[in-house]
């Protein structure tokens, strides 16, 4: 057998990371800006951790297969042998032992040399999705073919298993790889934005701006796509600061914790008597710019806050009334996100029913949501924050955070 028939000998490891560190880099240089600003950073981070990651092989052993067909030999080279001229291909009836190893992931794997080696790799062939190693020989006996095979299994389980360590750092690398590189490009792109906007003079709409992007082509069982986006000139567009989110929901957990010390002061009041209780004391601590109030309220029970006429933060107060209660709750608020970055939360008030039981429910409610996208750190036992998709665009999100209280009910004197 030729050179060509040696297993993860075509390429080094090094040079395979670096490359998809680079071509990591060069398609984000490559998005349309207005699209790269109107998408959504952990989707595109989704988008490229799938794309660029390496799945290093598993060999399914318990589905080997084993073929065998009679072949010409050349033993010119048998030490054993008498050949007259051994310059010549001298070639005897001998046989051909095919097996045939099934495996799932990168068949492009197999070419590449992990840092770690020997300096005689395995030999064998890749098709398709199966790995064939190949014995040949003139008189070939069962128990020599399975000793060969078996040899040749462990060496290249041993090389997988180099492979992996590497693969295994790099796959842990592409998600910050990514973001550095977006959020590298985003603050460009809007800082170029800001230069020309303090020239004075209209922005020119470029006429050949390409409208959509493809992704390359890549060679994986499932072919990732980028996130859907609209190429649109991006407009920024007003937001409340994650700061001013903490405050906010630290006025109203302290407002919560009052009516868990003093329930029977709040005994008699509903849902909307409720809200007027936070809005006294968030407006006591925000001072609006023409009104005199900051938190204000639409329809029936949220509290929300407005800027250039949208909304950049929503709250609904809720007693808990099961999780149909709350999955209803999640689709009032996402009628009312309409843009990106907006903040929201859902106080719930448990009266009387087994706390934990509503604790253990609300993640299970908010993660089957149809508009769920992702779940964020959990900084209390009865606080919960996760990402939403807007219900009519899944590159606007929302953060909502669901912050569960115990009020029993008071007794009576």
């Amino acid at each position: 057998m030729g050179r060509e028939n040696y297993l993860f000998a075509q390429t080094d490891w090094r040079s395979v990371e670096e490359h998809q560190k680079r071509s990591i880099q060069s398609e984000i240089d490559g998005i349309d800006g207005n699209r790269l600003l109107n998408t959504s950073v952990e989707d595109l981070c989704d988008y490229f951790e799938q794309k660029y990651r390496i799945d290093i092989p598993v060999l399914h052993e318990d589905r080997i297969v084993a073929d065998q067909h009679e072949m010409q030999i050349d033993v010119s080279q048998d030490p054993v042998r008498y050949i007259r001229d051994r310059s010549r291909s001298f070639h005897v009836p001998g046989t051909l032992v095919e097996i045939t190893v099934p495996f799932a992931g990168d068949a492009e794997a197999f070419r590449i040399e992990p840092t770690t080696y020997t300096s005689a790799p395995p030999r064998g062939d890749v098709r398709n999705n199966s790995l064939v190693l190949s014995v040949a020989g003139t008189n070939l006996e069962p128990r020599q073919v399975r000793s060969q095979i078996d040899r040749t299994l462990g060496e290249v389980r041993q090389y997988l298993g180099w492979l992996w360590a590497n693969a295994d750092g790099f796959n842990r690398q592409i998600r910050q790889i990514a973001r550095e590189r977006i959020e590298w490009r985003r603050n460009k792109l809007l800082a170029d934005q800001n230069l020309v906007a303090g020239i004075g003079f209209p922005l020119k709409e470029r006429a050949d701006a390409s409208r959509t992007f493809t992704a390359p082509e890549v060679r994986r069982r499932i072919t990732p796509t980028m996130p859907p986006a609209s190429t649109a000139s991006y407009r920024p567009e007003p937001i409340l600061s994650s700061e001013d989110y903490e405050h906010i929901l630290s006025v109203m957990t302290n407002m919560a914790l009052v009516m868990e010390r003093s329930p029977s002061a709040f005994v008699a009041i509903d849902e909307e008597a409720l809200r007027s209780h936070f809005l006294v004391q968030l407006n006591g601590h925000y001072e609006g710019q023409a009104t005199g109030e900051t938190f204000n309220y639409e329809g029936k029970t949220d509290i929300l806050v407005r800027a250039n006429g949208k909304n950049i933060f929503i709250a609904e107060c809720k007693y808990w009334g099961g999780p149909k209660k709350l999955s209803d709750t999640i689709d009032q608020l996402l009628g009312y996100a309409c843009w990106r970055d907006t903040k929201t939360a859902i106080v719930i008030f448990n009266r009387n029913k087994n706390f934990s039981q509503v604790l253990d429910a609300i993640p299970g409610v908010v993660k089957v949501h149809p508009n769920f996208k992702r779940e964020l750190n959990q900084t209390g036992e009865s606080r919960f924050c996760y990402v939403l998709a807007h219900r009519d665009d899944p590159n606007r999100e929302m953060i909502l955070t669901v912050l569960a209280f115990d009020v029993p009910q008071a007794t009576k004197t």
